[in-house]
């Protein structure tokens, strides 16, 4: 049996504007929409894409999954995206810590990586 990662689907209040805001972030592209969803990517056949689903209610506690963002410099990165309408959160993480945590539009956590060559460095 084989299988692969296809998507990572985040619920969302105000669908439009974070599938736009995430588009902004990754350099995407809007590749389907319908009624209550939105999905993402660089192209249609480039796993993962992210797909992002309306709902009613806004969010309330800690991201249990989020998303990791390796740039080639750091700092440069966490400002395009603050300029975006990120902002910087605090969620225990030490001063010293490597990344740097925002919160999307919505207050998703997600994180800015320093420069990274592979998944384990």
């Amino acid at each position: 049996m084989t299988v692969s990662f296809h998507s990572v689907v985040v619920d969302t209040h105000d669908l439009p504007s974070l599938a736009s805001f995430w588009c902004q972030v990754l350099d995407w592209k809007v590749l389907f929409e319908a009624d209550g969803e939105i999905v993402i990517g660089a192209d249609k056949s480039a796993l993962p894409g992210i797909c992002f689903v309306s709902v009613p209610e806004r969010k309330a506690g800690k991201n249990r999954l989020h998303i990791d963002l390796a740039p080639d410099d750091q700092a440069a990165e966490v400002e395009r995206i603050i300029g975006l309408g990120a902002r910087r959160a605090d969620i225990g993480q030490q001063a010293e810590a490597s990344w740097v945590v925002l919160e999307d539009p919505e207050g998703n956590e997600f994180c800015v990586l320093s420069p990274k060559n592979s998944l384990i460095d």
